[in-house]
């Protein structure tokens, strides 16, 4: 079968699954779920037989060891999946949910249901879990979703898949409501973006450069993430202590992660006071420094950042350091090179912190607090697909209810329009 006419087959069965699981209530939402995961508990060593190919022709494909390490599943991974889908079980379902009633001068009620966006198509690399959690949120929200995982990772998301399908047979849902592209071919993904007719949205999840690929040449309408170039800035009405704590937890917490910052922003008021501390912390964990003139003149440990490196995101031991003269120029440097991502303020001035709330443009903006709780389980979502840049539809942390719409409902009794 070639990959057009393959690729059809899994929308149309996507579609005609969409509708049933769509109308699916909770409870039965939730049995799945848990049958899944019973599937997964009671296939743990087909699970790890099929990851054991994957690595092996990864090691011959010459992936690194990071790569690797994503690519691993072993007893905890599958733990930790199977848990992962309860906590989605437990979460409230958004779906059906009616807000914004109001009666209007002619009589009728008017408001708003949350409803399922219809078929998602989830493109990602490496993590064989991804196809866990995608699946799930999917599931949850009343969505059907195609799955298409890097073709390092083809065997142990098969696996996996055929679980979530023995779990959805069992409670009587039909097992189309989740599939995944069995072909390695990249003419498969060049067909699941332009299938409009069949995919409501995709929703890309890895690097730059595949996201801006996805993006540039879909027909449907993509929920993305590019960049997480974060900032931290430290206003000269912050406290010390926590500035300190912030900046060093936004940077070395975990490196390779999209909310860790990349740039920090120091105000010129307070940069000989906390810097030459903050460059000591930041050398003891083997952080790499590049910074401005004015930073390096009051701190030798630091090389000459580029225009390049305030326009990085590093997902390294690295990181940018400017001083500013104040928040104005703190706020002008971030519209600047944001991605748009998260960018956090350091003060005890409410007045300044409000005002950074208002004119800083970003999807998550944190006053007093580290960029590493820019994430969906931190946000009380319990789960995420990703972190949208987007402006339209879902922007942030994506949890369930960014995998559902809106429609309008109006209630009546006979009303006419005079």
């Amino acid at each position: 079968m070639n990959v057009k006419t393959y690729m059809q087959q899994l929308g149309e069965s996507a579609r005609t699954a969409s509708r049933t699981i769509s109308a699916a209530d909770t409870g039965l939402k939730n049995q799945a779920l848990r049958a899944i995961a019973d599937e997964l508990s009671h296939n743990r060593e087909s699970l790890l037989q099929a990851n054991l190919q994957d690595m092996k022709v990864g090691q011959q494909y010459g992936l690194d060891e990071a790569l690797l390490d994503r690519l691993s599943l072993d007893g905890g991974r599958i733990d930790a999946m199977i848990e992962g889908l309860e906590q989605v079980a437990a979460l409230p379902d958004p779906c059906g949910e009616i807000t914004h009633m109001n009666y209007r001068p002619s009589g009728i009620q008017v408001g708003k249901m949350r409803v399922p966006l219809g078929v998602v198509g989830i493109i990602y690399e490496s993590r064989p879990n991804v196809t866990i959690d995608a699946a799930s949120l999917c599931l949850k929200s009343g969505n059907a979703t195609i799955l298409r995982g890097g073709k390092e990772a083809l065997n142990s998301n098969k696996a996996i898949v055929q679980c979530i399908q023995h779990g959805l047979q069992k409670v009587g849902l039909p097992d189309t409501v989740v599939q995944v592209v069995e072909m390695a071919d990249r003419e498969a993904v060049t067909e699941l973006i332009t299938m409009s007719e069949y995919v409501d949205v995709i929703v890309p999840r890895g690097g730059k450069n595949l996201i801006e690929r996805i993006s540039n040449d879909a027909k449907v309408s993509v929920i993305k993430h590019l960049d997480g170039i974060c900032h931290v800035y430290i206003d000269d009405q912050a406290d010390m202590e926590k500035a300190f704590n912030i900046a060093l937890n936004a940077k070395t917490h975990r490196y390779g992660v999209c909310n860790a910052m990349e740039t920090l922003l120091i105000a010129e008021g307070v940069a000989t006071e906390i810097l030459p501390r903050l460059v000591g912390a930041y050398k003891e964990k083997g952080v790499e420094l590049r910074g401005c003139d004015k930073s390096r003149e009051l701190v030798e440990d630091i090389t000459v950042a580029t225009e390049e490196d305030w326009r990085t995101e590093y997902l390294a031991a690295i990181l940018s350091i400017r001083i500013v003269a104040d928040m104005s120029e703190a706020i002008d440097h971030i519209r600047c090179y944001s991605s748009g991502h998260t960018e956090a303020i350091v003060t005890e001035n409410i007045t300044r912190a409000r005002q950074f709330m208002a004119v800083v443009d970003s999807s998550s903006i944190i006053v007093n607090a580290s960029t590493r709780f820019a994430d969906g389980f931190e946000y009380g979502l319990g789960a995420e697909i990703g972190i949208s840049t987007d402006k339209i539809h879902a922007r942030g942390p994506v949890g369930l209810e960014g995998m559902t719409s809106q429609k309008w409902v109006v209630f009546g009794n006979g009303h006419i329009r005079e």
